[in-house]
């Protein structure tokens, strides 16, 4: 009886110093910032352009209803994509991820077309943008759908063939060096919450035309 009370003893010691660590690590992780991989990011990231592209959809239906619209939140959604999707999310996929893929000769066709498809994208956002400050008119819907037929295929194309290519070719040590990369680069140019203030302003945009509802759809 003796030892099996000892024995009893020490395995409920234990246990309670292992809940009290495990209390312990809990509370340290809470305060410690959880590393996201350059693939998590940039994916993160086609979640706000595709958040943007559900204002395009609504914005063109609209206008081809002939309902009412506010062409100042197309404008502003366009803005976003500019400032946060071209000039930053797509610079960072043009200078880190398409050359090293290139230069191994990996997924060399496909980076072609998605440089394009960059090219492509900015275009039209300037003629969003111009469309907008003139008006609008019905020929704005068409360039929005345009801009959504294109983008929707070219993110789920690189989250699913380029972004998985790319990890595999940089290995483990490179790929969490360049998820400090991205994250130096995006508080360098935003702030210390760039992607969440943008997410932020897109909810904003969603709730003025009223989609922001998830349950709606």
């Amino acid at each position: 009886m003796k030892a099996s009370f000892t024995v009893m003893g020490r395995r409920s010691v234990i246990s309670g110093l292992g809940l009290a660590a495990g209390a312990l690590l809990s509370s340290c992780d809470r305060h410690e910032e959880v590393e996201v991989s350059p693939g998590e990011d940039l994916m993160q990231e086609h979640g706000v352009v595709e958040r943007i592209l559900l204002i395009y959809d609504e914005a063109a239906r609209r206008i081809e209803s002939a309902a009412p619209l506010d062409l100042g939140v197309v404008a502003a959604a366009c803005q976003v994509v500019q400032r946060f999707v071209q000039d930053y999310h797509e610079r960072q996929e043009e200078d880190f991820v398409f050359p090293k893929l290139r230069a191994a000769g990996k997924q060399t066709e496909l980076v072609a077309v998605l440089l394009r498809q960059h090219q492509r994208g900015r275009e039209l956002s300037a003629d969003i943008l111009r469309r907008c400050g003139s008006g609008g008119g019905i020929d704005l819907a068409g360039v929005l759908r345009r801009f959504s037929a294109m983008y929707r295929p070219h993110a789920a194309r690189e989250d699913t063939v380029l972004f998985p290519a790319f990890r595999e070719l940089l290995g483990n040590h490179a790929y969490r060096e360049l998820g400090e990369k991205f994250e130096d680069n995006e508080h360098a140019r935003f702030g210390e919450h760039g992607f969440e203030n943008a997410v932020a302003e897109v909810a904003r945009l969603e709730a003025s035309l009223g989609i922001g509802d998830l349950a709606r759809f």
